[in-house]
């Protein structure tokens, strides 16, 4: 009997060190306080598109309607405000950012790394999307805000789900509109990476 006990628990260990590791992002330790989709309420998307990984751009917006959002709270009911307007008045399948960052510094999970946004018409097969939640054509984000953008690129190389040398772009660039902002964009006109296309 013992011998039979010993063989199973030595199937056990050996199947379990023979299951596939977990992607890297499923362990991430982020250095900013990461909100996935469940902790902000957001609802089940209504389809999936997988992105080509990884992706050769980042795209940066701000949302300019929700406005600033100061708490992890704020910015909660910002992500739901945004997911609203996207997937029920714009009928689109889910919010159409992959991530958004608040203005305490928190970042939250959108599409995620993996699955196609709505946010830049030609460029969401090839990119990823971060808003900004804020308006910001005539002030910067805070300090943390931006902060976090920065960190968030740089776990999307690390974890290779963005090339490492990716072009930074603002959303303006690719559609006929002011976002991210006059301020934001020269900010990051200003950073390593930063493409005129």
């Amino acid at each position: 009997m013992a011998s039979l006990l010993k063989i199973v628990f030595v199937c056990v260990v050996a199947s379990v060190a023979a299951l596939p590791s977990q992607p890297k992002s499923t362990f991430y330790d982020y250095p900013f306080n990461f909100v996935d989709r469940e902790n902000w309420g957001a609802r089940p998307p209504n389809g999936f598109t997988p992105l080509s990984l990884p992706v050769p751009y980042v795209v940066v917006h701000h949302s300019y309607i929700p406005p600033d959002c100061e708490t992890t709270a704020a910015c909660e009911r910002s992500m739901r405000v945004m997911q609203d307007m996207h997937q029920i008045n714009n009928g689109w399948v889910d919010i159409g950012y992959n991530f958004a960052v608040g203005g305490e510094g928190s970042v939250f999970e959108g599409r995620g790394w993996n699955a196609v946004g709505a946010h830049a018409t030609t460029f969401n097969v090839k990119s990823i999307g971060i808003c900004m939640i804020g308006d910001f054509v005539g002030k910067l984000p805070p300090a943390a805000q931006i902060q976090s953008l920065k960190d968030l690129i740089a776990a999307g190389v690390e974890q290779g789900y963005i090339r490492p040398d990716y072009k930074l772009i603002g959303h303006r660039q690719v559609s006929a509109t002011e976002c991210p902002g006059q301020a934001l964009f020269d900010e990051i006109s200003t950073w390593d990476h930063f493409s005129l296309i």
